[in-house]
């Protein structure tokens, strides 16, 4: 009986003890954070002043107020502060020890509203165990205090690395909700935001997972009810996630490039959808997927016709350089697809990068036929003729006919994609330019 007395003593005494040493640590908190305040405030004049210099201060010049004006205008400033910080050590204490679920929700907006005002705030919070209890908040099914804690959270996170790897560490990935139709679209973009925040320890030495977060960001960036603003947050952090390579597997296995190229084909969302794709394509996995998929390369050469997005243009030629490089399947499925006009207007009226991959991209498809791809550059001309007994070259006249030929060939396409450039530049108002352009160079073959 004496043991088990004891043993129900000791776990009934247990939480009070806990309590009062959390109080304990918080309190000595404050209380050198006060004192390094106090110390760094500038001393101001005393306010004890006797009858007669009082009277001599109502004649004073208004030169002479001016000029006391600065110590006193400090000295609000450093009460505004102190303020502040007892403030702070209120919601702090509520969001603790509160009564009640409403009190610390009221405190939890408290402390983001003071985070966001100073970003010194921001780290003293973080080390008095304030960002646990918001992660266990975010995970509340009721709307209000889900969306006060995460609300907090963003606060605390901007600009501070240590507040982010204490949030990573507390679980926060794993809080996430399974169904993002229980949330509201003002829920959703809170969510974004803060996972945008995070998705910058991918760049660090941090060992951020991805697993926990893609199914949330995919399901919102495919979701119909999702808005664009949204959408575009959660695709920065998809960004952010492709810049390392170790995540490129989990990525594609979640979906994320056929979900992106379903985006890039809006323009508004298309230039943060094509430069993640843009790092997937580089590698193995992300590249057999986009090779796979049914929409590629119908709507990267679409987005070659946008001119009014040269940026967009600029990362589609570049996604098909990677796709067309040593990938002779690639390259016949381009060209049955129409890219060669699309290429030529590119390399005519595109911006200088967009040029410059597209006249590489005609370059590979100029000797298609009769060529073999290299390592670095593309398809390089064969150095025996393919039909030439034992490899010995053709009959100089021969030769000499083919490449008339194939000069008369690249004329009557120059010519026939020329005048379809000038039609869609005529509705624009635009065709003197372009004219004088043909003028030029219709004596001449493709600059390759």
């Amino acid at each position: 009986m004496s043991d088990s007395n004891s043993t129900a003593t000791s776990s009934s005494a247990s939480p009070i003890w806990l309590y009062s040493y959390i109080k304990l640590r918080f309190f000595n908190r404050i209380r050198r954070f006060l004192r390094s305040k106090n110390a760094r405030k500038r001393p101001t004049p005393s306010d004890h002043f006797d009858t007669s210099s009082s009277r001599t201060a109502k004649v004073i010049s208004n030169n002479n107020e001016a000029t006391m004006a600065g110590p006193v205008l400090e000295k609000q400033s450093g009460d505004d502060h102190e303020d502040d910080v007892l403030g702070l050590q209120r919601a702090v204490k509520k969001l603790h020890f509160g009564v009640c679920w409403e009190e610390r929700e009221l405190a939890a907006m408290e402390i983001g509203t003071l985070a966001k005002e100073d970003v010194k705030v921001r780290k003293l919070v973080g080390g008095l165990g304030v960002i646990s209890v918001l992660v266990s908040m975010a995970a509340s099914e009721v709307v209000a205090r889900r969306r006060a804690a995460v609300s907090a959270l963003i606060e605390l996170a901007n600009g501070t690395y240590t507040n982010k790897a204490l949030m990573a560490e507390a679980g926060i990935f794993s809080k996430l909700p399974k169904d993002i139709n229980i949330l509201d679209e003002p829920t959703r973009h809170q969510f974004a935001e803060l996972l945008l925040l995070l998705s910058s320890l991918a760049n660090t030495q941090f060992p951020l997972s991805s697993l926990e977060t893609l199914p949330f960001l995919v399901g919102i960036i495919e979701s119909g009810t999702s808005s664009i603003e949204t959408k575009e947050t959660c695709l920065g952090a998809l960004y952010n996630l492709s810049t390392m390579l170790d995540n490129a597997g989990n990525l594609v296995s979640n979906g994320v490039v056929e979900a992106l190229l379903n985006l890039s084909s809006i323009k508004e969302l298309s230039e943060k959808a094509l430069a993640t794709l843009g790092n997937l394509v580089v590698t193995l996995m992300g590249k057999k997927a986009m090779e796979n998929s049914a929409a590629v390369p119908e709507s990267l050469i679409e987005i070659l016709t946008w001119e009014d997005k040269p940026k967009c243009q600029e990362l589609s030629s570049y996604i098909l350089m990677i796709l067309a490089h040593q990938s002779s399947d690639q390259r016949v499925k381009m060209a049955n697809s129409g890219i060669v006009p699309t290429l030529l207007e590119v390399a005519l009226l595109g911006s200088s990068l967009a040029q410059k991959r597209a006249l590489k991209l005609l370059q590979w498809f100029k000797d298609e036929r009769q060529a073999k791809m290299g390592p670095h550059s593309g398809p390089q001309t064969a150095r025996f003729a393919i039909g030439s007994p034992l490899g010995s070259p053709v009959n100089p006249r021969e030769a000499q006919q083919g490449k008339k030929m194939m000069k008369n060939l690249v004329k009557q396409s120059l010519y026939k994609n020329m005048e379809m450039i000038t039609r869609r530049a005529s509705a624009s108002g635009d065709s003197s330019k372009l004219k004088s352009l043909i003028i030029s160079t219709s004596s001449k073959s493709l600059p390759y």
